[in-house]
């Protein structure tokens, strides 16, 4: 067997274990480094540059970042098999934005399959299709976040428009295993009624996809901004309330597509 993907070398910035958010069982998630978007809300910062950086917390500085092999990654993931061989679980791919290290994704992927472990990634699916293309034979779930419908709006609270992604969602909804749409609801960006209705509309118009997740807004990330040498330009909007998201998540099912809180 041809094992040279597995000294693929990339960059990342933490392994989580344990997770039981983003995919089905007990999952590992690997978080790389580098994204396109810039969101006001992202609750790693860090994760952004794709440049290895110093962090201060707590008083602390630590490095953000350190290049590995596949292989590296996992003999780490590896770890934990039984965890996933009774839950579903697996291996779940982060950042920051993986397509922006395609051949580095690609090929974690890959080594998770012939391991016969369940794989997923997070992403907004911003890139071209063909990058996308690379990651979906060793794919069982694309969890793809959007975020509004509206590509001005979109464009003012993340540095881009939207017109790639939703273009991209509906070629996934064809072609990838598994395709759930999530939503980060955000006050001021898109936690209104009419926001996620269009949102919801647009995921049950996408052939195959069923599943519909809205993901509250936190403010978990909200030290590591002082701590890279950044503001942070929400800190003054606070977290929606149970009953909110309880009406947007009504407003999402009325569509007919499955919608929950929470990934």
């Amino acid at each position: 067997m041809d094992l040279d993907y597995m000294n693929v070398r990339g960059r990342i910035f933490d392994i989580q274990k344990y997770s039981i958010h983003d995919g089905p069982g007990i999952r590992t998630i690997v978080f790389l480094k580098g994204c396109v978007l810039r969101c006001r809300w992202c609750c790693n910062p860090e994760s952004q540059e794709y440049k290895i950086q110093e962090m201060t917390m707590a008083g602390k500085t630590k490095t953000v970042g350190r290049d590995v092999t596949v292989g590296e990654v996992m003999e780490e993931v590896m770890k934990d098999l039984p965890y996933y061989r009774r839950s579903g679980g697996g291996l779940t791919l982060s950042g920051g934005e993986s397509l922006c290290q395609p051949e580095f994704a690609a090929a974690l992927l890959r080594a998770a399959k012939e391991s016969g472990l369940s794989t997923a990634i997070e992403s907004t699916a911003c890139a071209s299709y063909e990058t996308v293309q690379k990651l979906l034979p060793y794919l069982d779930y694309y969890l793809m976040d959007i975020k509004h419908i509206d590509s001005e709006k979109h464009k003012a609270f993340t540095g881009k428009g939207n017109e790639l992604i939703l273009e991209n969602a509906k070629k996934l909804a064809v072609d990838a295993k598994n395709l759930i749409i999530r939503t980060p609801v955000i006050p001021t960006f898109n936690d209104t009624p009419e926001e996620i209705l269009a949102i919801a509309q647009f995921a049950k118009s996408l052939p195959n996809v069923k599943e519909h997740h809205l993901l509250p807004y936190h403010r978990l990330g909200l030290d590591k901004y002082a701590g890279l040498g950044r503001e942070y330009t929400l800190k003054e909007i606070v977290p929606p309330s149970d009953e909110q998201m309880q009406k947007l998540l009504e407003v999402a099912s009325s569509t007919g597509i499955k919608a929950q809180i929470g990934g």
